[in-house]
């Protein structure tokens, strides 16, 4: 990819009351996309809390695109039942991340995020320094649907060669 500025790795931590989709549970994965990126999770079956602490990279050309997620319920005999959507920017992560913020002590925080009706932060969103690296801590609430959030934590990883920050 040309202009690639880096790598996102967004950890997808959990789900927390996520909407009933089987008969009293569900068997949750999340999609994200960003631009023509997708990935996905793994299944978690059975379970509307699920831990999932997958990692997934994405490649960033253009950091004004939103991040698309979006959660369902696993279905062996017919399509999958939606759980529900969010949306991210992750402008305000690169700000901080272009702030080459080294020798900052642990825990330090960059700036924060507040939810707004623009953006599907559950409560404020802080980017901090930790070991040197700037991490985003996030838990969406899930939108079209009846209930639900899921919780991120988002890593800048540089790439040698690349366009950088």
């Amino acid at each position: 990819m040309e202009n690639m500025m880096g790598l996102l790795r967004i950890h997808v931590q959990r789900g927390v009351n996520l909407a009933i989709r089987d008969v009293v549970s569900s068997d949750p994965y999340i999609i994200i996309k960003m631009g023509k990126q997708k990935l996905k999770t793994r299944v978690v079956k059975k379970n509307l809390n699920p831990e999932w602490n997958d990692d997934l990279t994405l490649s960033i050309s253009d950091p004004n695109l939103p991040v698309h997620l979006h959660v369902y319920d696993r279905d062996r005999l017919s399509f999958d039942d939606k759980m529900g959507d969010a949306v991210f920017e992750i402008g305000s992560f690169i700000e901080a991340v272009k702030m080459r913020l080294h020798g900052v002590p642990n825990d330090t925080i960059v700036t924060r995020v507040q939810p707004s009706r623009q953006n599907c932060l559950a409560e404020e969103s802080q980017i901090v320094v930790r070991d040197g690296k700037v991490v985003q801590n996030m838990v969406l609430r899930l939108r079209n649907v009846e209930c639900g959030e899921v919780e991120l934590q988002l890593h800048w990883i540089d790439i040698p060669g690349s366009k950088g920050l």
